[in-house]
């Protein structure tokens, strides 16, 4: 019975993981399709009907290139950071809230921070390893502005373990079977996806890769399978974020079709905010993270605190 129960998870696993690259693979191609037209063009469509096989071809073109690396680079943790990024996007995934013997454990919003701290390290390693000041520049950027909103992430999901009391994705769907936390925690919702997009380093805190003094930030002297590998890790953590945004604020079933709807809303969500907004400032940036978000999510925090609290004396 354990073998079986083991071959199960393992196969289980392995369908996630599968499920979320296919998603990684058309989450790209939304995003050229809809830049495409908030620009006022096609965005791909030579690749057969529509542009839709337009990712796998990507995906076979980087594959195929030829790997280069600086000579000057670190070539082990250069080689191995991208890999090990990507990991990381994937195995967070094993929280994901489904009761049919996959990995959704008591703890996992804890996994999912240890593993969201653990990202920094990999972009860290990228930039250094490059033995580019162009690359350990970016890295730096990037490393910096994730920690900052780390704190802030870490906050918001703390109000809502002290108001649920649990870790559990699975708790969180049991509470909002009536009411979305979204409705109570507005201005909570707006904070945690602000800081979403700053934790992906996407527009518009993309400052790891600020074109006109960084060239492309951390990745910069990666091509083919390294460069493939690293932004599909930036697009799994997309998901991701989307997915844990819906679970947390807009009480989803995972079983049902609207989850899945307001998860692609959501991902489109990242997208039209790239085609929209101009890049922060960088003190700007830094600004928001510790004098609006952090003082915010502080004030829930004790709110909700004083708030069970009052319910445990009563």
């Amino acid at each position: 019975m354990f073998y079986k129960d083991m071959i199960l998870g393992m196969v289980g696993s392995l369908l996630l993981v599968v499920c979320v690259l296919v998603g990684v693979a058309f989450l790209t191609l939304l995003e050229r399709k809809v830049l495409g037209y908030i620009q006022i063009r096609k965005g791909p469509n030579k690749v057969g009907y529509w542009g839709i096989p337009q990712p796998f071809a990507d995906a076979i073109k980087l594959f195929t290139k030829e790997q280069t690396y600086p000579v000057l680079a670190n070539y082990l943790p250069y080689y191995f950071s991208p890999i090990f990024s990507l990991f990381l996007a994937l195995i967070v995934w094993l929280i994901f809230p489904y009761w049919i013997g996959m990995h959704s454990f008591s703890l996992g919003l804890l996994f999912f921070l240890s593993c969201t701290s653990l990202g920094v390290y990999t972009v860290m390693v990228a930039g250094w390893s490059s033995n580019s000041n162009y690359a350990l520049l970016g890295g730096l950027r990037a490393v910096a502005q994730t920690i900052s909103y780390e704190v802030s992430l870490a906050l918001i999901l703390m109000s809502f373990v002290f108001l649920i009391g649990s870790y559990s994705l699975g708790d969180f769907m049991v509470y909002q079977q009536d009411l979305w936390l979204m409705t109570v925690t507005f201005p909570l919702a707006l904070a945690w996806f602000a800081s979403c997009l700053a934790e992906t380093n996407r527009t518009p805190f993309d400052f790891a890769e600020g074109e006109s003094e960084l060239v492309s930030g951390f990745n910069v002297e990666y091509s083919s399978g390294g460069f493939a590998l690293i932004f599909m890790a930036e697009y799994a953590s997309i998901l991701f974020m989307s997915m844990l945004f819906i679970v947390i604020f807009m009480g989803a079933d995972v079983y049902s079709m609207n989850f899945y709807f307001k998860l692609v809303f959501l991902s489109f969500g990242f997208i039209w905010v790239r085609g929209t907004l101009p890049r922060f400032r960088y003190d700007k940036l830094m600004y928001l993270a510790w004098k609006s978000f952090l003082p915010l999510s502080l004030n829930y925090l004790i709110f909700f605190m004083s708030l069970k609290l009052c319910f445990m004396v009563l």
